[in-house]
């Protein structure tokens, strides 16, 4: 059996990445700053640990690296940036000094990044794939340098993947945050609600991590986005009808940029349309490529 190293596995993607991963024949094991905390989330029978240390020179087969502080909760003032990019760089450089010291490192490493990768408003109404133009920006420096830190394994020897996540849907996240919004009928486009979103199922990102890992030829930056993005007019159009609610109230840009700064700009304001192509190219197969089916099987 092999074992695989999730740190951030108490989280949103993570918790169900653990469970996907037992039900596979994987072995999980969690590291977690508090431990009790993330038993509340885990099944019992995945190992937790809080140190690296706590392994006691057991083989790590796999590593899957989510950590992070959530970007989208509040205004990115520079202490809040900076936190942002510590909690990204310097977990993932100090997985990789830890397992440098062991002199053995994971065979396949599957690292977080997200579509902010390509930066602000680059794509309008053109595809951005794996090669896709990029934009400077705070978004697109994160997602650079958190890449950059874990490509470092492959001088270890690992396979490397980077996954660049867009808004995954599921019982927590970004729709959590919006549903009491729409369900009292106050939601709507963000200012001109062209922008596009690019998302993906909870379930389908969870076995885009798994196909990673199983497909040895897959390495580098992969896009981990439905193949279907929409405008930030038709999701609110199709949560919603889901909801059975109107979603006309309109943000406007400004509004976005007086509450929520830079955040707000591009978070909400900047947008890309991204596409999964090495997915497409290696045959994975979604089971929400439709926007609509996704959010049904979530909130009904």
């Amino acid at each position: 059996m092999k074992t695989v190293l999730v740190a951030g596995g108490s989280g949103f993607i993570g918790s169900q990445f653990c469970r996907k991963a037992q039900d596979i024949g994987l072995q999980p094991v969690v590291l977690s700053r508090n431990s009790s905390v993330a038993a509340t989330t885990l099944p019992a029978t995945v190992k937790i640990i809080e140190n690296l240390n706590q392994l006691g020179g057991k083989p790590i087969d796999i590593l899957v690296n989510l950590t992070g502080e959530p970007i989208a909760d509040k205004r990115w003032s520079k202490k809040r940036k900076l936190q942002i990019v510590e909690s990204r760089i310097n977990t993932t450089q100090g997985l990789y000094d830890f397992f440098k010291s062991q002199g053995r490192a994971p065979q396949t490493v599957i690292s977080g990044s997200a579509i902010g990768y390509y930066g602000g408003g680059t794509a309008n109404n053109q595809k951005v794939t794996e090669n896709g133009a990029i934009e400077q920006n705070f978004s697109h420096n994160l997602c650079s340098a958190w890449e950059q830190t874990a490509q470092q394994f492959e001088a270890l020897g690992s396979r490397v993947c980077l996954l660049r996540t867009g808004i995954v849907l599921g019982p927590q996240g970004a729709l959590k945050k919006l549903l009491p919004v729409f369900k009292f009928g106050l939601g709507g486009p963000i200012a001109s609600g062209q922008q596009w979103m690019s998302w993906v199922h909870l379930d389908d990102m969870v076995d885009i991590i798994i196909y990673c890992i199983q497909h040895v030829n897959l390495r580098g930056a992969v896009n981990a986005t439905a193949p279907k993005p929409v405008t930030n007019r038709e999701f609110a159009k199709i949560l919603g009808g889901v909801l059975n609610r109107p979603a006309i109230a309109p943000m406007p840009a400004a509004i976005v940029k007086l509450i929520f700064g830079q955040m707000g700009k591009e978070l909400m304001l900047d947008g890309q349309r991204v596409i999964p192509d090495k997915l497409h190219q290696q045959g994975f197969k979604f089971k929400y490529s439709e926007l609509q089916a996704a959010l049904i099987q979530i909130l009904t």
